[in-house]
């Protein structure tokens, strides 16, 4: 498991077509048109599906590119908040899919991606650390 996380993982094409796979999920789901996505009757299932969404964006990216440096953890939160500020306002350009922008989406985006890098960086750790009971 600890080379997944590495720098000179064996595994990055694998994880760079997941990402893109990914990627395209997200955009299919964002322009659904919004009489083909079902209701359900979870509170804010909306919002969820978009932190679910952009935290695996995130997770899959690092995995493609497994580098933890502030500022590549720091671009690829900006590269995955303007994609869903971007995504919001396609949905409110496109009013012919029945989909709306809203800013609570956009935000739920952000959180997604937070922890999508949360989840990875605390993977990666504890998979590098080294056994201390040695």
């Amino acid at each position: 498991m600890r080379r997944i996380f590495s720098p000179d993982s064996p595994y990055k094409v694998q994880a760079r077509s997941l990402a893109i796979f990914w990627t395209l999920l997200i955009f299919i789901a964002c322009f659904t048109p919004g009489e083909d996505i079902p209701q359900v009757a979870v509170p804010d299932a909306d919002k969820w599906t978009h932190i679910f969404l952009f935290g695996g964006f995130t997770f899959l990216w690092l995995c493609a590119r497994p580098v933890r440096t502030i500022s590549s953890l720091a671009g690829l939160f900006l590269i995955a908040v303007a994609l869903g500020a971007f995504i919001e306002v396609m949905q409110g350009w496109l009013t012919f899919l029945g989909r709306s922008m809203e800013l609570m989406d956009a935000i739920a985006d952000a959180v997604g991606g937070i922890l999508g890098i949360g989840f990875f960086c605390l993977l990666a750790y504890f998979a590098t650390r080294k056994d201390i009971r040695k």
